[in-house]
């Protein structure tokens, strides 16, 4: 009976292993310097919207963030000063809603429309309903954001972590990781500090 017990826990321990490796495996994401590929989300007006559309632009500052989520609550207006300030010189904001809704009723495609409405979202706002763009850039917090340049037709990764040194303060920053990042790009220089821990809520998979 005690063998039955034993064999039973090892044999669940194995299954708990083999399940993270496997979900390891699968939010891998892009890495620096990789190209990434095109998506098709569907934007709070209901159109849907595409990386190719964004082709007139230098780049791009992709950010996964939710409605529900304190820490993307904590960076919403930051996140407007940094399009309004980035999306005339090339670095427009797209952010994406990764979480399953059913997790949540406040990261429903409906509350995305009222929040975009209520904050008065100067970028775009879209909800990748399977799941699977989030997964493919790797992410795995809101907010967590990805940094790409335009190289040849192409968006490479030049940055992925963090908005800022302070999640929950807007006026203890000390390190702006974005705007540092977007800067030295539109200047030509590397990236300083091309990865940072990004700090949110863990992203709700279905």
């Amino acid at each position: 009976m005690k063998t039955d017990k034993l064999v039973r826990f090892i044999l669940t321990v194995l299954l708990l292993v083999a399940s993270s490796v496997i979900q390891a495996q699968t939010i891998k994401g892009y890495s620096l310097g990789d190209a990434v590929a095109d998506f098709r989300l569907k934007n709070v007006d209901s159109r849907q919207v595409t990386l190719a559309d964004y082709r007139a632009q230098k780049g791009l500052i992709v950010v996964f963030m939710s409605n529900h989520c304190p820490f993307s609550k904590a960076y919403e207006d930051r996140l407007i000063a940094l399009d309004r300030k980035f999306s005339p010189q090339g670095y427009p904001v797209l952010a994406i809603m990764p979480n399953d809704p059913n997790a949540y009723e406040d990261d429903s495609f409906g509350n995305m429309q009222i929040r975009a409405r209520d904050k008065a979202y100067s970028f775009v706002y879209a909800m990748d309903e399977t799941q699977s763009t989030t997964r493919a850039f790797g992410a795995t917090r809101t907010p967590e954001v990805y940094v790409l340049k335009q190289v040849g037709g192409q968006f490479v990764l030049e940055y992925v972590g963090a908005i800022d040194d302070s999640p929950q303060d807007g006026g203890s920053v000390q390190r702006r990781y974005i705007d540092d990042a977007v800067s030295s790009l539109l200047a030509g220089r590397p990236v300083q500090s091309p990865i940072t821990k990004p700090i949110g809520c863990a992203i709700k998979w279905k």
